[in-house]
């Protein structure tokens, strides 16, 4: 079973913030909640647009600074589906992803349901961090072996 935090109030996400070393603003609270209670995976785009949705003004290198933070700290995962579009994914759990290249939507998969059977010998001095699968969907493509 995938697991997110439960983000209940600003208190507990400004703990999550200071957990992961990261100094609580009012911009990184209101990002990181907007991430956390949606738990759905979104574009540095589609957060900016967010954010900004309200009166707020969040400059849009505002929004990338703070995905790249919460990032390299481990609140949340980036996930690169498509080589046009990055998304931040809340969910830090292992588990994949399906993509569907023609809505651009990203679902997760539990980690059970994918088995990675072999792989090749790592590098020397290379540690397996861990293993990303994108399943990408297309629907109703016609058979070409027709």
């Amino acid at each position: 079973m995938l697991h997110l935090p439960k983000i209940e109030n600003p208190v507990d996400v400004a703990g999550v913030l200071r957990r992961h070393g990261i100094q609580p603003t009012s911009q990184r609270l209101l990002i990181t909640r907007l991430l956390l209670e949606r738990c759905t995976h979104l574009s540095a785009e589609e957060v900016f647009r967010l954010v900004n949705a309200s009166d707020r003004r969040v400059s849009k290198a505002t929004v990338y600074n703070t995905l790249g933070l919460l990032t390299e700290k481990g609140v949340i995962r980036e996930v690169i589906a498509d080589p046009n579009r990055v998304f931040y994914d809340p969910n830090t759990a292992a588990h994949h992803h399906f993509f569907d290249v023609e809505t651009g939507e990203l679902r997760d998969i539990d980690a059970e349901q994918v088995q990675v059977t072999k792989l090749p010998p790592l590098p020397e001095g290379a540690d397996l961090e861990r293993v990303d699968v994108i399943v990408r969907l297309r629907h109703g493509k016609p058979n070409r072996h027709n």
